[in-house]
């Protein structure tokens, strides 16, 4: 007998939700009905999303992130079905494999001249485990200092540096000699860093939880401060790098060269895992130092022969189609035309962000009517409005996007970085007309605020 992916699907076409709930997370499921995301889709192409209906999403979340390149692009596509049938020796272990040195030297030479050396893993959170361990080697302190509402991964070491109470509640005695400090603070850094035993600073140039973009001078300072103490500067790039910015990295905004930068998803173009950490010789030198040290830190599956394949074909795409710099430009019309909403929308605060990596943040408003539906909201649930923007967002207008964090009034965009004028005017308007509809009170928008909060309120 055959055996056929594609039977498979046409099978149980219907039955993710089902599976879902019996064999997986069935929490999952009841938010994706609760809110009305229940969907079937059966094919996915660049940016966009189509169900079993046919009806076309913009995909404006981009698997958070992964697919910067758009999803199932051609070339990386091609590259993986070639690799396969080449019947290349794979993780060999005990040898040295050729994909993994290309990918590394494609890599290192978008990097800051001072990271000389990679180290592949299979995710972002592995990437900063590994920081971790080669930070505390390299230094022989312990001590990790990151920032509030950083995120940084879910193992346990990761989950450590994680800035989200959420996220860290119930799972028990986690890292030791970890600390967070407020992000943007220069002060709390020194202050923290005087001491003169922290291993390493890590965080985002960009916070994803909110996108918070640092004052100009913070990086630089980071980076001052860093080497006055002699701690190491970790960049958290997996979220910002490869372009999202519309720079290659984020720390590229400031021409700052940290010790380390953490990367993935985009790298894997959506297909194949892939994690890594750029370093300088010395991290590596130091880590590294002896033959029998060769394997002290490393991945079964790290450096497979399809994930530097995804790794290299991404990497040609991203540079072939210049994503970077559409990024940059097409990012920036978004949040332009987006702030120039604000002196209509009393809820609407401010866009802000940089590249396609945009935040678009509301506020309490001034007009009694709206001031006492938005206190209804916060009473119910804290950053409920935002989800009375994402709903309508995707069920009139069929754009996929999110809240950036929990307990917070903000609305996230991670798209891919191919997204088109088109795609813009789409954004946009849509968001006129959602905005503009939640500043009439007692409109289908306010039913649906009100149905969440009832909801929000009985849990």
């Amino acid at each position: 007998m055959t055996f056929s992916i594609e039977q498979l699907l046409n099978e149980h076409s219907n039955d993710k939700f089902d599976l879902h709930e019996q064999f997986l997370n069935n929490q999952m499921v009841r938010v994706l009905k609760t809110i009305g995301y229940d969907r079937h889709y059966k094919k996915a192409v660049g940016q966009y999303l189509y169900d079993q209906e046919g009806t076309e999403y913009l995909d404006l979340l981009s698997g958070f992130g992964v697919f910067a390149i758009g999803r199932n692009h051609p070339t990386v596509i091609e590259a993986l079905k070639e690799t396969l049938t080449l019947e290349l020796p794979n993780l060999v272990q005990l040898d040295v494999s050729i994909l993994s040195g290309l990918l590394a030297k494609e890599i290192l030479k978008t990097t800051p001249e001072n990271l000389t050396k990679m180290f592949f893993c299979n995710s972002g959170t592995e990437a900063v485990e590994a920081a971790i361990k080669f930070a505390r080697f390299t230094t022989k302190r312990d001590k990790i200092v990151f920032c509030d509402h950083g995120y940084h991964g879910l193992t346990m070491g990761a989950l450590s540096l994680n800035g989200e109470n959420i996220f860290r509640e119930g799972f028990g005695t986690l890292l030791p000699n970890c600390e967070a400090i407020p992000f943007n603070d220069l002060v709390a850094l020194e202050k923290a860093l005087s001491s003169k035993d922290v291993a390493a600073f890590i965080v985002e140039p960009i916070q994803g939880k909110g996108v918070n973009v640092p004052d100009d001078n913070y990086l630089p300072e980071v980076e001052r401060l860093c080497k006055k103490y002699g701690t190491l500067f970790v960049a958290d790039e997996v979220q910002t790098g490869l372009g999202r910015t519309g720079k290659f990295w984020a720390i590229d905004h400031w021409n700052v060269q940290p010790d380390m930068i953490c990367m993935a998803k985009a790298l894997s173009g959506g297909f194949v895992p892939v994690g890594g950490v750029a370093i300088t010789t010395k991290i590596m030198d130091t880590v590294y130092n002896r033959m029998d040290r060769a394997v002290v830190h490393g991945s079964t599956f790290a450096k497979n022969n399809m994930a530097m394949a995804a790794g290299l074909a991404s990497l040609h795409v991203i540079h072939d189609e210049k994503l970077v710099e559409n990024s940059l430009t097409l990012g920036t019309k978004i949040v332009d035309n987006l702030n120039a909403m604000t002196s209509r929308y009393e809820l609407l605060k401010e866009a802000r962000g940089k590249g396609m990596m945009i935040a678009i943040e509301f506020q309490s408003p001034k007009s009694l009517k709206l001031k006492a539906g938005w206190a209804m909201l916060e009473a119910a649930n804290k950053g409920l409005f935002c989800q009375m923007v994402t709903i309508p967002l995707f069920k009139e207008h069929h754009i996929l996007t999110q809240v950036a964090g929990h307990g917070m009034n903000v609305v996230k965009l991670l798209p891919p970085l191919n997204l088109t004028q088109k795609d813009h005017d789409t954004i946009v308007n849509a968001f006129d007309t959602t905005i503009g509809e939640t500043h009439k009170m007692g409109g289908a928008i306010w039913d649906l605020g009100k149905n969440l909060a009832s909801h929000a309120l009985k849990k």
